[in-house]
């Protein structure tokens, strides 16, 4: 579901945006490939995309701080060896027993063998480095890292650089 501004809202149901284009709160902007919806004497284009006909004020978005999301955001892969094979843990950067915290900036992806390796230390103290600085992801970023992303939505969420054909 888009805003007015076209600025990504959230993924609803399928039924959702139905309801609001009946109720004449959305448009269609994008079908969902030829599926349709059958009542008993019309049928109706399934929407995958619909924006809202008036802007919504909607509050900053945080993503909550879990280790489905840690592991997310890092696509499941070891921020000091690169791997994506085997289990995968969470690591404090800096250790609680140095002053880490439970913070985005603080906490990355890691294997098994690299968090055993880092042990109780720094990644310096453990002569490991990071494949890049851990930060907060962004809600329209959380998203993009969904592999589920319908294609439809790509250009929605500045996957693509086209929007209806128009480049941006």
């Amino acid at each position: 579901m888009l805003n007015q501004n076209y600025e990504p809202l959230t993924i609803c149901s399928a039924r959702r945006a139905v309801v609001l284009l009946f109720q004449g709160k959305a448009e269609m902007i994008e079908t969902a490939n030829g599926l349709k919806i059958h009542t008993v004497t019309k049928s109706y284009s399934l929407p995958s995309v619909v924006r809202l006909w008036q802007y919504k004020k909607v509050p900053f978005k945080r993503i909550m701080l879990t280790r489905k999301n840690i592991l997310s955001r890092d696509g499941n892969r070891c921020q000091y060896c690169g791997t994506t094979k085997g289990p995968m843990t969470v690591d404090h950067v800096i250790p609680k027993t140095l002053g880490g915290k439970d913070r985005w900036d603080n906490l990355v992806c890691s294997c098994a063998k690299c968090n055993n390796k880092k042990g109780n230390h720094t990644p310096e103290q453990a002569g490991m480095r990071l494949l890049k600085k851990p930060t907060r992801p962004t809600y329209i970023t959380f998203i993009q890292r969904n592999h589920s992303v319908d294609d439809r939505w790509r250009p929605y969420l500045f996957l693509d650089s086209t929007i209806g054909g128009a480049t941006t």
